[in-house]
């Protein structure tokens, strides 16, 4: 029996009950997800097959809406279920459209990459991107379960393992200097070597959720690495190299890691975290171009209020503040000082 199937039988979750089921995924986890999925749980037999385009760059409102056309012409009524098998595209949007759906059906996440196991799977924020903004279309909504499987990791390569690291790194960060340090001293990257940190980044998590569901306190400390992260990964979308979520976050750590201590709230560990995320990640040079483009975005990022931008910033390894209010200057000055370290 494998873990989903063993995590169902103690979920109470019955498939026999749902009208219809759906299973949403991209070609690649219908390709090396989808078969393990059926050979370790019954009750899909009957289950209808909705496949999109792998990527960030499809995680707009239409495709939602073809999403919605298919299960209208599939005859999806209230009493349908949908599972969302895949990474953060497929998990965001699919729970998007099945909260959005004739006012929301039942669905399941079933995460496959170790950035939407430790991260978009847990607290139930789900959204589409619009106009170029990432998540700028989104609710809060929980599905019926989330179930974890490390046997889908098998199926991602090193550049989308270490995507997912950069969360677990930024949950070491902002909530526990040991779970940094575990992380840190790791020799090599795999699914064996970060499979049993899994749980721990998880807890971190919705321990923070469980306290603040919509974000409108503590729930910010997650945001840490994202002001800058969201914003290169938007502006390098449409790219011919376009970033994976982590790496970009990763970026977004090492530039308000420099934030930090610019502004006085971190004196020591600067160059520790630097060095780690570094040694573990391909940093680009933030150009003046990149760096004009980066405010622009930071502008409208929802976190920010009263026209004021807002950072969630380190006081140390394992402590944060959010409603960090930082000017202009004070980026410009950490990105310089981020570029220097790059080189």
């Amino acid at each position: 029996m494998g873990v989903i199937s063993e995590s169902f039988a103690h979920s109470g979750i019955d498939l026999s009950k749902y009208s219809n089921i759906f299973i949403l995924t991209d070609e690649n986890t219908h390709k090396h997800c989808f078969p393990y999925l059926t050979y370790t749980l019954s009750g899909l037999e009957k289950a209808n097959i909705i496949e999109i385009p792998s990527g960030e760059e499809n995680k707009t409102i239409e495709m939602t809406a073809q999403i919605w056309s298919t299960l209208t012409e599939l005859g999806a009524d209230r009493k349908s279920l949908m599972i969302n098998l895949g990474g953060g595209v497929i998990g965001d949007m699919g729970g998007f459209v099945a909260s959005t759906y004739m006012r929301g059906i039942d669905f399941i996440q079933m995460p496959t990459t170790l950035l939407s196991q430790v991260d978009s799977s847990v607290g139930g924020k789900l959204g589409i991107d619009f106009e170029g903004y990432k998540n700028h279309i989104g609710l809060f909504s929980t599905p019926k379960a989330v179930f974890i499987d490390s046997t889908f990791l098998e199926t991602l390569d090193q550049r989308n393992l270490k995507s997912g690291l950069a969360e677990m790194l930024k949950h070491g960060l902002i909530a526990d200097s040991k779970h940094w340090l575990k992380l840190a001293m790791m020799k090599s990257l795999s699914k064996k070597s970060v499979e049993k940190y899994i749980a721990t980044s998880i807890k971190i998590k919705n321990d923070i959720v469980k306290r603040d569901f919509k974000e409108s306190g503590l729930r910010k400390v997650l945001n840490f690495g994202h002001t800058i992260g969201h914003a290169i990964e938007s502006i390098f979308l449409e790219k011919e190299n376009p970033f994976l979520h982590g790496e970009a976050v990763a970026i977004g750590m090492a530039v308000e890691t420099c934030l930090s201590r610019n502004i006085g709230l971190m004196a020591d560990e600067v160059e520790e975290i630097l060095t780690v995320l570094k040694k573990n990640f391909s940093f680009i040079e933030i150009t003046p171009e990149i760096e004009s483009e980066i405010l622009e975005l930071i502008k409208l990022d929802k976190k920010n209020t009263n026209g004021n931008l807002s950072f969630t910033l380190l006081s140390a390894i394992g402590k944060v503040e959010f409603d960090c209010e930082i000017s202009e200057h004070q980026i410009r000055e950490a990105i310089t000082k981020y570029n220097t370290f790059v080189k």
